[in-house]
């Protein structure tokens, strides 16, 4: 069984682990499936908007997708949710990325 696969499988029977699901992403992301991994980002960010990690790696893939403004809208969100967690350095890492852009 893949590494996907028993993600899959261990999401299947917690269907509300947050980093299940970010884990289940980048698996997805690792293997090519850039598409799959950008959604389950999205589910991750639906099911707990706090998950600021999520915003990060949505934000660094379309950017190197050439999705600029799109990427921007991330991480802004992003920003807001790690301030609102009290995670100023991942706050941060995500500012400076965004003034690159």
């Amino acid at each position: 069984m893949s590494r996907r696969a028993k993600l899959e499988a261990m999401l299947a029977q917690s269907p509300g682990d947050t980093f299940l699901g970010y884990g289940l992403a980048m698996e997805m992301i690792k293997e090519g499936d850039t598409e799959a991994g950008k959604k389950q980002l999205v589910q991750v960010i639906e099911a707990n908007p706090d998950y600021q990690a999520a915003y990060f790696q949505l934000g660094q893939i379309l950017t190197n997708e050439g999705e600029i403004d799109e990427a921007k809208g991330w991480l802004e969100r992003g920003i807001v949710a790690a301030k609102r967690i009290g995670d100023a350095h991942a706050a941060a890492e995500m500012e400076g990325f965004l003034l690159t852009l």
